[in-house]
């Protein structure tokens, strides 16, 4: 069930045409009985019963060696920069085109950042760029599915057999249940992170998870998740008293919101259907107007299944994205751009390594306009904003 931002369901009340939001937020399943079961049995702090259920469904879907649930994407992967020990003497790579967050993790650890363009079919990092970027002071290269769409992780990981210092960490907010080769998104890299912020295919309002896939980082990444401490230790009796142990921080997810999350993520198949159908209505109704017009669909890869985070479409230039988006916005339909590149920005350039081009991710953020997509968004609602988008392109 869709709930408009009133409260009341989207549509109701009246004849004339609501104005389509970029997102709304839906009910997939048990999520307020979940919730509501979470304050009486009296756990509400992280770790309780919802959140343990709620991580099995991810290490069963990804076969991470444990998943620890975050307060957000941004807690997982400032984790992994404490799990690598990331420093003043470090470099982090990153794509330009990403959210902040994706950088700031390491910085805020001291590390300088190193900013990769991105490849021109998926929007995610080129391995071409990011071989010429490399050196023995990489610590880390963080690439992003974008929009749910694998990157190319064969040719990501051949550049970093060539420098074993470097560790691959995938930031999986988009991309949670795609795959690539028939291979979980998450599974490839050393660490994944996950989001669960409301504009995710899979919420509870805010909320992450951190995916660890090598068993030797599951002991430490418990006392960093534990402030600090050896309370897991505690908890399973191995030792009489929990201290002080590390660096840490409190990055656990209230079991409030595991709870909803769990009830979310019990309609995965579910989910995945509403929004692989919205993405296949978006793609029929734009295909045959594409070239005539002059934008670009999605790309997805053969051998790649998308976690159908967006829907997006590549327009000819700035101005004519700027201009179609004006008059979505006229017409009631909330449309939106993405990315300014973080190599441009005021603190990208305080915290790079070094000076870098990324033409790509210039001009696809001049160019790109992201079309309203949630789960339960309709076929009358697909049409309208397919509506919208043509005739304010035609205008």
């Amino acid at each position: 069930m869709s709930v408009g931002t009133d409260g009341a369901p989207a549509g109701a009340g009246g004849a004339a045409p609501q104005r389509i939001p970029f997102n709304r937020p839906t009910l997939q399943g048990r999520e307020l009985e979940y919730v509501r079961s979470a304050v009486e049995h009296g756990h509400t702090s992280a770790e309780g019963p919802f959140s343990t259920k709620a991580a099995g469904i991810l290490r069963e879907e990804s076969g991470a060696r444990d998943v620890l649930l975050t307060t957000s994407c941004t807690a997982a992967l400032e984790m992994t920069a404490l799990l690598l020990d990331v420093g003043p003497d470090d470099t982090v790579v990153v794509p330009s085109f990403g959210f902040v967050t994706t950088a700031l993790a390491y910085a805020r650890q001291g590390a300088r950042i190193l900013f990769c363009d991105i490849e021109e079919q998926t929007l995610g990092v080129d391995p071409d760029r990011l071989a010429d970027l490399m050196d023995d002071t990489v610590r880390a290269v963080v690439p992003i599915h974008y929009a749910g769409v694998a990157c190319d992780i064969e040719g990501i990981r051949a550049v970093l057999e060539r420098w074993p210092r470097a560790e691959l960490v995938e930031d999986n907010a988009h991309g949670l249940f795609g795959r690539y080769r028939g291979r979980p998104l998450g599974s490839f890299g050393r660490f994944a992170t996950l989001s669960f912020h409301e504009t995710k295919n899979f919420t509870c309002g805010e909320g992450g998870a951190l995916l660890l896939n090598d068993d030797a980082d599951v002991a430490r990444a418990h006392v960093l998740y534990h402030k600090g401490t050896n309370r897991r230790e505690f908890l399973l009796g191995q030792v009489d008293k929990y201290t002080w142990q590390d660096t840490g921080s409190s990055f656990g997810l209230s079991d409030i919101l595991a709870a909803y999350l769990y009830a979310q993520l019990e309609e995965r198949d579910q989910v995945l259907a509403k929004r692989r159908a919205a993405f296949e209505r978006y793609s029929r109704a734009l295909a045959p107007e594409a070239d005539r017009l002059g934008y670009r669909l999605p790309c997805v890869p053969e051998d790649r299944e998308p976690g159908y985070h967006m829907f997006y479409v590549l327009l000819p230039d700035r101005a004519t994205r700027d201009r179609v988006l004006a008059e979505m916005h006229r017409g009631g339909v909330h449309a939106t751009f993405h990315y300014v590149p973080l190599h441009s920005a005021p603190a990208g350039r305080r915290f790079s390594a070094r000076e870098v081009a990324c033409p790509v991710s210039d001009a696809v953020s001049g160019r790109l306009l992201r079309l309203p997509y949630y789960t339960d968004i309709g076929e009358a609602e697909t049409d309208r904003v397919v509506e919208c988008f043509l005739s304010a392109l035609s205008a």
